[in-house]
């Protein structure tokens, strides 16, 4: 058996030495892949990992840098004409099993041309894949060969395609300011600028649990002993807090058959706001109007004097420097004590 054969296709050489187990085309080392089998799981497996959009970058973006580095090896070649140089291209590419491409209506002076591709191993790939539109890769080639061989920017737009039904695909190739750079940060900024919105939704979503859970935990209702209620202030208060705790606190006091109310303020940030100095007042009218009286402990000499210079009028309320005496004196006000 002969392990070691050279033939020449077309005025196209290829190789094989089996014993070194090396195929060559045109004296250049070569690889041979099934189509709709191996090169089909390569693609899927591409896809799968990497989303279809950022696939469709990624062929977009070999398939013009590969066939840019083409066309400046050929425009090197002085002797072939762009024509010339484009027909070369597009044999050797037939007798690589690229499918077979026409070049119609070049004109060097515009810079534009239109290419007709049919039955290429993409378009093979992506029919045994269902698509229903071709990939980018050689469309974005045959870009970057003809930017090298012009020596100008050129890119392209997809007039027919031949996954859709028709014989062949159609492109259109025109100079352009487009390049693939640009699609790979415009694809970063479009997937950086989606992260961004998940992680907004997430933070907004772990913001309201924590928010429900600080509602649930902070300031509880606390029935102490018949007719008396407790009410310990927490941390600071805004105005969606304030509000929330006296709905809370009026909701739950008749339940309970409160006679006092009795707002501890040990808990409560030294920095007291203009929502929490309102709120205390408004509780305190709120809860005066079901008849039960309002009772202040908790007040340190100088959080009183933060409460006075706030402007709460602390005469509409008994005061008491901890909760065993406000709650001695709302049992003594209901004629009880504690034996």
């Amino acid at each position: 058996m002969n392990h070691n054969t050279n033939i020449n296709i077309g005025g196209l050489d290829f190789g094989w030495d089996l014993d070194k187990g090396k195929f060559t085309f045109e004296g250049e080392d070569a690889v041979l892949f099934w189509i709709s089998s191996a090169m089909k799981t390569f693609f899927d497996t591409i896809e799968e990992i990497s989303g279809e959009e950022a696939t469709q970058l990624v062929f977009e973006t070999t398939g013009y840098r590969q066939g840019l580095v083409v066309g400046e090896y050929f425009e090197r070649m002085k002797q072939l004409s762009v024509i010339e140089a484009a027909k070369r291209i597009t044999n050797t590419y037939a007798s690589a099993g690229w499918g077979r491409t026409e070049i119609r209506e070049l004109d060097f002076q515009s810079k534009t041309l239109i290419a007709e591709i049919k039955d290429s191993w993409e378009y093979k790939i992506n029919l045994a894949q269902g698509k229903k539109q071709s990939g980018l890769y050689l469309a974005a080639h045959y870009a970057g060969i003809f930017t090298g061989l012009f020596g100008t920017k050129i890119w392209y737009r997809i007039v027919q395609d031949q996954l859709e039904g028709h014989e062949y695909s159609i492109i259109e190739y025109y100079p352009s300011d487009i390049t693939v750079t640009d699609n790979i940060h415009d694809l970063s900024r479009k997937k950086e600028s989606e992260q961004i919105k998940q992680l907004e939704v997430m933070v907004e979503q772990k913001t309201k649990e924590l928010r429900d859970l600080v509602k649930q935990l902070s300031s509880p209702v606390i029935p102490v002993l018949e007719g008396i209620v407790v009410v310990p202030l927490l941390g600071k208060y805004d105005e969606e807090r304030s509000e929330d705790l006296i709905a809370n606190t009026l909701f739950n006091l008749p339940q309970y058959q409160a006679n006092f109310l009795v707002l501890d303020l040990t808990g409560l940030d030294m920095e007291v706001s203009q929502y929490t100095a309102n709120f205390i007042e408004k509780i305190g009218a709120a809860a005066s109007l079901i008849g039960i009286k309002t009772i202040l402990v908790g007040i340190s000499a100088e959080l009183g004097i933060t409460l006075t210079q706030s402007g709460i009028n602390l005469s509409k309320f008994e005061c008491f420097r901890t909760l065993q005496h406000g709650i001695h004196y709302a049992l003594a006000e209901a004629g009880k004590s504690i034996v």
